[in-house]
Formats: C-alpha cells, sequence, structure tokens
C-alpha cells in the first residue's frame, strides 16, 4: 500500500513502552554476555555494510567520533567501554533501556547526559528497516557524534528543553527540532554535504537518498520553519534540514526557545515536501520518489 505521512509526538527513543522496568529511569543491564554469536553477526553486517557507504558521506565528526571510540565490527560494543570514552571527552556515558522510553524519562536522561541506547539488536531478515531503534541506530547512528563538543552540549540542552516543552505542551514543536537535526540532519562542509543525522548514518538505504537522489528537498535549515514542518516516520525524508557548520547547533542550545514556541503556535504546519519561498533551496528536489509510491 502507499506510504502514509504521519507524525507522532514521539521521537528517537521518546515513546511509551508497555512494560515498565524495575528501575525508575527505566535502565536495564546491557546484558553483554548474554549476545548470541547471530546477534553480534548481524552486528557486523550492519557495521561493514555502514563503515564502507559513510567515508565521504558522513561529516568529519562523525568519522573521527568513530575512530576515537572502542567500537569495530566483530562485536556489539560494550556499553560500559563506550562510556568510559564518552566521559573523558564529553562527560557522557550510554545506559541500557529495554526499547523505548516515555519521554519525560528520555529527555531526563540527557538533561544529565546519559544517552538511553536499546539493548537488543534486529533480526537477520530486518537489516534494512526495523520500526524501534535498536542498539546499532542508537550506537552506531548516535555515539559517534557524542563525542563532538557542540553535538554533546546540544542533546543535553535539548533534554532539558524536552521537559520545559512537556509542561508548556509544545513538544510536538521541539519534537521537529529533534527530528530534523540529531535524527535526520546534514550539515555543509567545505568538501559539500555530509551526513550528522544518526537515522541517516545507521540506514545504507538512507544515506544514498539523503545526498544523492534527487527527490528530495535539501533546504537551509530555520528554527522557526523546523518548528512547523512535520516530518515522515515511515519512509524516507522528502525534505532535509542543511546546518552550516556543528556550531550552529550549540548556538540553538543557548537560545531561548519560548518567543519561537509563542510566534508558531496556532500557525499551520508545512507537510515534508513544501518549499516555501521564504527557504533557502540548496537543492530543489523533484519529489518523484514520493510521487510513484502515492500512486
Amino acid at each position: 500500500m502507499p506510504a502514509q505521512t504521519k507524525e507522532t509526538t514521539k521521537h528517537g527513543l521518546a515513546a511509551g513502552g508497555d512494560q515498565r522496568p524495575a528501575r525508575a529511569d527505566w535502565t536495564i543491564d546491557q546484558g553483554w554476555d548474554q549476545y548470541t554469536a547471530e546477534e553480534h553477526g548481524v552486528w557486523k553486517t550492519l557495521f561493514e555494510r555502514q563503515s564502507r557507504l559513510l567515508p565521504g558521506r558522513a561529516c568529519d565528526a562523525f568519522i573521527s567520533g568513530m575512530a576515537a571510540l572502542p567500537i569495530g565490527a566483530d562485536q556489539i560494543p560494550d556499553f560500559r567501554r563506550l562510556s568510559d570514552t564518552l566521559m573523558q571527552r564529553t562527560g557522557w556515558q550510554v545506559v541500557a533501556v529495554p526499547g523505548l522510553v516515555p519521554d519525560e524519562v528520555f529527555f531526563e536522561h540527557l538533561a544529565h547526559r546519559r544517552f538511553p541506547a536499546g539493548h537488543f539488536i534486529r533480526k537477520p531478515d530486518q537489516l534494512d528497516y526495523l520500526e524501534e531503534p535498536d542498539v546499532f541506530h542508537d550506537v552506531f547512528g548516535h555515539v559517534p557524534m557524542l563525542m563532538n563538543p557542540a553535538i554533546a552540549d546540544y542533546i543535553q540542552a535539548y533534554g532539558v528543553g524536552g521537559l520545559r516543552a512537556q509542561k508548556l505542551g509544545v513538544l510536538d514543536k521541539l519534537a521537529r527540532v529533534y527530528w530534523y537535526t540529531v535524527e535526520f540532519g546534514l550539515v555543509q562542509q567545505k568538501d559539500g554535504l555530509r551526513i550528522y543525522g544518526a537515522g541517516i548514518a545507521s540506514s545504507a538505504s538512507e544515506s544514498r537518498f539523503a545526498l544523492d537522489d534527487p527527490s528530495p528537498h535539501r533546504l537551509r535549515f530555520d528554527l522557526e520553519r523546523v518548528m512547523r514542518t512535520n516530518y515522515r516516520i515511515d519512509d524516507f525524508q522528502e525534505s532535509y534540514f542543511v546546518i552550516n557548520d556543528l556550531d550552529e547547533l550549540l548556538a540553538l542550545a543557548r537560545i531561548d526557545f519560548s518567543p519561537f514556541y509563542e510566534r508558531v503556535q496556532g500557525q499551520p504546519d508545512y507537510a515534508p515536501g513544501t518549499v516555501l519561498a521564504s527557504d533557502v533551496v540548496i537543492t530543489r528536489g523533484s519529489g518523484r520518489y514520493h510521487q510513484d509510491k502515492r500512486r
């Protein structure tokens, strides 16, 4: 059936779960010793595929972050070793969770520089798509960027801002900022557009689509514009937003979002594939991929 445009206030790992773990913060033991040879094999397949694909596509910060981490193809990383390295570099740690966690738990972890990562890995027949983020998405996609000070500060600020946005009733607006930056963001480097969003970096097909396909729009990031833009959770993005450098996110971490919330409240939302006259267009897409799927 044709893909439908959907949006949810749940984002990243922030979604409700049916079974509450014993710990109030939803953390669990990673259980690294319990991974099977097949599970390590799935990690190896995914890791090697993305490692071949990302040079020249992922941003410099992603490549250097990956190189500095205790992470490789042969086995699923041990969160304790990852945390030791992260703590020395940016003060972050990786904590294991059973999967999706409630928004307030997600934000609380981020606000205290704890990145909640699913401890499970997808099945061999799910290499190309998995609805719920697994250890490959969370660790391979997100953790290298947490080695970068600008991203480290930005994601912590997002956690603090998420708790506040919940109280103000504007979480859907902030969720879009996370989606179009941390998950599906592109950055302009001197040598061209590069990936920094984890949802792209952990996906072989979207790594190609986001940079090479003529279908999606690539637009200059604008905070107010992004707050009003719906996103896709079921397919490739119709638009990607591009920042000039990672320090731009650090600037976002330091501003008061309240005036932006006030301006966008009550304003109509934009469909994912909309291009406005006010947009700075880096690449105007053909839209053909999603048009063909709608037929």
